[in-house]
């Protein structure tokens, strides 16, 4: 099952189910009103939704229009709580390399997290908005899932069963104040704007094989300005699970229905793949030449990420968007 939000109606916009070839929506506010409402009354609107979902994919759906993706906000367009994880280790030593620092001392034993903004995010077509481009703008390409509420002090393996969908994120980040931010000691703040997420989220079992109740196997794909920066699988070189990460995150504390967790850009040590963000070329570059060529975003460049199945066909779609002056 699939699902997104039209931007109309309010900051929490309007939940939709889309058909598995997203190409047709349908309006499900008559089951849920939003997205943060399903999630929180799971258990009873979860067959209702589905319902509808084959309905759409089966034709016999009365009400279906031709989805623009143009129109939908962020399946979840503001969140109670968002986190965000680094268990990609390349990518956690090539982006500290870039600012010059060493691992941290229990990064193989404990899981990095911090709480991003989640008042609003962008959607996955809508302009990013950045104050100016000295910032030295860098994407992350990464998956994030949708949890209903999840009690302090979760098991690992009870953890899995409070996984409710799955998306794709951008997480841009101020590589410029990364290094003068993160040394004072109390985390990201300026250096981690908003983030946007792919048009629409999608439930475990739409995943098939590619998910074990643990990990999504799966090329994700990123570029800037069609340009391939990297094609990494994110079930390879994943140190933490989510389950593990879920878990990490409720030890002193009830997560929310609606929380979003994600895993960090994903990152393999292939370097066939690519990259994750462009930090990382920077860093190889200079490893291997001396000097960075790859250039941070500029206001006008798209940068564009996505994931497709066996079949060939986008499972989340896209997410395409240009960086703007704010």
């Amino acid at each position: 099952m699939k699902l997104a939000s039209l931007r109309a109606g309010g900051r929490d916009g309007t939940l939709i189910v889309v058909d598995d070839a997203l190409t047709q929506g349908l309006v499900a506010d008559d089951i849920a009103p939003t997205l943060q409402a399903a999630l929180e009354n799971w258990h009873a609107v979860e067959a209702p939704l589905r319902d509808a979902a084959a309905a759409l994919d089966g034709g016999t759906a009365r009400d279906a229009f031709a989805l623009d993706l143009a129109a939908l906000a962020s399946p979840l367009p503001r969140s109670y709580q968002f986190l965000d994880g680094s268990v990609y280790l390349h990518h956690m030593a090539r982006a500290r390399r870039a600012r010059g620092v060493p691992m941290p001392p229990e990064y193989e034993t404990e899981p990095l997290m911090y709480q991003g903004v989640s008042d609003g995010f962008r959607g996955p077509t809508e302009p990013m908005p950045l104050p100016s481009e000295d910032l030295d703008i860098d994407f992350e390409a990464e998956i994030a899932v949708i949890v209903d509420d999840v009690p302090m002090g979760v098991s690992v393996d009870a953890a899995a069963g409070h996984i409710r969908l799955l998306m794709l994120m951008n997480d841009f980040t101020c590589r410029a104040l990364t290094r003068t931010e993160l040394p004072k000691g109390f985390g990201f703040l300026q250096s981690k704007p908003t983030s946007s997420f792919s048009p629409v989220a999608v439930t475990p079992d739409t995943l098939g094989a590619a998910w074990n109740g643990e990990r999504l196997a799966g090329r994700l794909c990123s570029w800037v300005n069609g340009r391939a920066i990297g094609t990494p699988d994110a079930a390879t070189d994943m140190f933490f699970t989510y389950p593990r990460l879920i878990a990490h995150a409720a030890r002193t504390r009830r997560l929310g229905a609606g929380t979003i967790i994600a895993a960090g850009a994903v990152s393999n040590r292939d370097p066939a793949s690519g990259h994750g963000c462009l930090a990382e070329a920077r860093v190889d570059e200079e490893m291997t030449t001396g000097r960075a060529t790859t250039p941070w975003l500029r206001f006008g460049d798209v940068v564009r990420i996505e994931m497709c199945g066996a079949d060939g066909r986008s499972i989340f779609g896209a997410i395409e968007q240009p960086v703007v002056a704010a």
